[in-house]
């Protein structure tokens, strides 16, 4: 997120102009409009569409609580309209107490999405202090002993340290804090839970497992999914959410060993057989024909874009793909029809169809990664 949008040395070797990036913020900015209006409620969070077509809306101590204000602050970013700022700021503090669960590994999504945006662009003190504040609510569930953060309190089972991939995607909070606070060992233990991760989650193709659940001493116990087709299958976001993480450690640590991890990960999903040709994954990569995810390509496409900046043979082709992905996702049938789809931008998600919840639907998340992709793909295209 920290968007580096960084050295972009590919703005004057790559330039297809195939996205209009004003025109998709012009988009985004009305149907927010619309999101803001109907949600007066700054302790009902945004997530997606029920199966009446009535919102879903969550608490703040639901994961995706902290994606709505993260988009709004893009849409700051982006237009630079007082306005944005304000909504933002907002919904931003609607999830300050989530700065003191300890009962989830998921207060990057939660608090560095909205908080860590709109520091950035802001450097508000207060948002500064509440993430350090998460930052060490956070790493209360790491396990020195076991090497990793722990993700849900048990697994079906039994099974009481489970490991899902999607905690890659914590750890920029903690590189975030390391340098904040001076504190080192928010980084040491990023450090020790990614390299348990490539150990244990991921397989000789370089697809990964969803859930790893560990014994006491870090051994590994049993490795299944929960929101993928089966234990042995690629899901398809789970795949998008392993690429991001280890692209974000390469650029935290320029350790070349998690710059080759992210390049397997995204050599395994692009190169793979079942990967449609508008490159909007299945969200089971087993699954061909079924129902899409373009929450898992939005988090694709913007996972490429910084990953082609790291060079390479394959930075060109990286670019293009997310330039692909983007393409499609700016137009029918994933970009919605204005005021329609609940006001949420992108159509066609698909959260946990093992049970039966959030099956090609809108999600919250869809539309953060979608605004940062196209923020991205602007910064390497500024001449």
């Amino acid at each position: 997120m920290k968007h580096l949008f960084l050295v972009l040395t590919l703005a004057s070797t790559v330039c297809l102009g195939q996205l209009n990036v004003n025109k998709e913020f012009e988009f985004a900015a009305k149907q927010y409009e619309g999101m803001l209006a109907a949600h007066p409620d700054l302790t009902q969070f945004p997530q997606s569409t029920l199966p009446d077509g009535k919102p879903r809306d969550m608490k703040s101590s639901w994961w995706c609580s902290g994606f709505f204000g993260g988009s709004l602050w893009y849409i700051f970013e982006k237009t630079q309209d007082p306005k944005w700022k304000d909504a933002a700021h907002q919904w931003t503090m609607a999830v300050e107490k989530e700065q003191f669960n300890t009962r989830t590994h998921d207060l990057g999504f939660m608090l560095y999405c909205p908080f860590g945006n709109g520091y950035r662009l802001t450097k508000n003190e207060t948002y500064k202090n509440i993430m350090l504040t998460g930052a060490k609510s956070l790493a209360t569930r790491f396990d020195p002993k076991v090497g990793l953060i722990k993700s849900w309190e048990t697994f079906k089972g039994g099974y009481t340290y489970p490991v899902i991939i999607d905690n890659m995607m914590n750890l920029e909070f903690l590189f975030w804090a390391a340098r904040e606070s001076g504190n080192k060992d928010f980084y040491n233990l990023s450090v020790t839970h990614a390299d348990n991760t490539i150990k244990n989650h991921f397989r000789p193709d370089y697809s990964s497992y969803h859930v790893v659940c560990y014994g006491p001493n870090g051994e590994v116990l049993i490795q299944k999914t929960h929101q993928g087709a089966a234990d042995d299958s690629p899901w398809a976001r789970g795949q998008a959410w392993g690429l991001y993480g280890y692209t974000v450690m390469y650029r935290e640590t320029k350790d070349k060993k998690y710059l080759d991890q992210a390049r397997k990960i995204a050599n395994f999903m692009l190169k793979h057989p079942n990967l449609p040709a508008d490159k909007v994954p299945y969200w089971d990569f087993s699954k061909p024909g079924e129902e899409r995810d373009a929450s898992a390509g939005a988090i694709l496409a913007s996972a490429l874009l910084e990953l082609s900046t790291y060079g390479g043979k394959s930075a060109k082709s990286y670019y293009k793909d997310a330039v692909t992905i983007l393409t499609s996702l700016s137009k029918a049938p994933y970009k919605a029809e204005i005021g329609q789809n609940n006001h949420f931008i992108l159509q066609h998600s698909t959260g946990h169809k093992p049970g039966n919840s959030e099956v090609d639907v809108p999600l919250v998340y869809a539309d953060y990664y979608y605004l940062e992709a196209l923020l991205r793909y602007q910064a390497l295209n500024k001449k």
